[in-house]
C-alpha cells in the first residue's frame, strides 16, 4: 500500500502547480476531485489500489442511465433558478404576464424548487436585458410583470 501512496504523492507534486494556478478554491477542489475520479477509474481497470480510497471514505458513485446516483438524484441537488427559468422560457408560461411572486409560486408547485423572489429578480432582469422577456409595470399593484417578447 505504501507503493500506492508514494505514487500518489509524486502525481500530486506534478499537478500541484497547475491546480494552484487557479485562484478559486472551489475550482481547485473540483479539479482535484476530477483527477481523483480519473485516478480511481484507471486504478479500477488495473484491479489494484482501489482499497486505498474506499478505506478513507472516498466512495465511487454508481450512476445509472437516468442520471441518478445510488438511488437518489445526482448529488441531491435540485435545478437552480436560472435553469428553471430557462425551462419556463421554452414553454408557453411567459405568454401571459407573471409577477415575481407568481413565478416563485409556480416553481414551488411544479418544480419542487422553492426560490426567494430576490433569487429570481436578478435572473429575470438579465433575461429582460437580453430581450428574451419584457418587463412591464402592472397597473393593478405597480409591480413588475414579465412576459415573453
Amino acid at each position: 500500500m505504501s507503493k500506492h501512496i508514494e505514487k500518489l504523492k509524486k502525481q500530486l507534486i506534478e499537478i500541484s502547480e497547475v491546480v494552484n494556478s487557479f485562484r478559486s478554491e472551489a475550482v481547485q477542489v473540483r479539479v482535484v476531485d476530477k483527477l481523483l475520479e480519473a485516478l480511481l477509474e484507471s486504478e479500477k481497470t488495473d484491479g489494484e489500489g482501489v482499497e486505498l480510497f474506499t478505506k478513507r471514505g472516498y466512495r465511487q458513485r454508481a450512476e445509472s442511465e437516468n442520471g441518478y446516483v445510488n438511488g437518489s438524484a445526482r448529488l441531491g441537488k435540485k435545478p437552480g433558478a436560472t435553469k428553471v427559468l430557462n425551462q419556463l422560457l421554452s414553454t408557453d408560461f411567459f405568454d401571459v404576464p407573471h409577477s415575481i411572486s407568481s413565478i416563485a409560486d409556480y416553481c414551488k408547485e411544479n418544480f419542487d424548487s422553492e426560490f426567494k423572489t430576490s433569487e429570481l429578480s436578478g435572473i429575470l432582469l438579465k433575461l429582460a436585458n437580453e430581450g428574451k422577456l419584457r418587463r412591464e409595470r402592472s397597473n393593478e399593484n405597480n409591480r413588475f410583470e414579465y412576459v415573453r417578447t
